[in-house]
């Protein structure tokens, strides 16, 4: 049987602040949505969706502002896959991409919307922040 799922601290206003001047891009909205219930989570498949202090630095690792512009980076597989929303698209499908070649021409679509996808991942969730 599982253990209790953790309730971690959401982000604050100044976490968001900072992410969104570390990626130079508007956030999309359901992103910020999550991070003001919880600063990022993990699942037990590995699946992660990065916190707002790290979603810059994860973003400037893969250089996703020069191989798909547009996009965020705002989670990964734990296996050389990475999870992207268009940043400029409140409603933007969820794409998922090797992490080593970050074309959009091959992205797939994991889930038509964040909050969908969220909610299929398996749990429990953890809290990253």
């Amino acid at each position: 049987m599982a253990g209790p799922v953790s309730r971690p601290a959401a982000a604050t206003p100044a976490d968001v602040m900072r992410a969104r001047a570390e990626t130079a891009m508007s956030l999309p909205a359901p992103l910020v949505a999550l991070w003001s219930v919880r600063d990022g989570l993990s699942t037990e498949s590995g699946v992660t969706v990065y916190s707002a202090g790290d979603i810059g630095e994860r973003n400037a690792t893969y250089e996703v502002a020069q191989y798909a512009p547009g996009f965020l980076l705002v989670g990964d597989d734990s296996g050389g896959r990475g999870f992207l929303l268009r940043a400029d698209d409140p409603d933007s499908a969820v794409f998922s991409s090797g992490l080593g070649d970050l074309e959009p021409a091959g992205f797939d679509v994991v889930s038509a919307d964040f909050a969908a996808w969220i909610e299929s991942l398996d749990p429990p969730l953890t809290g990253m922040g």
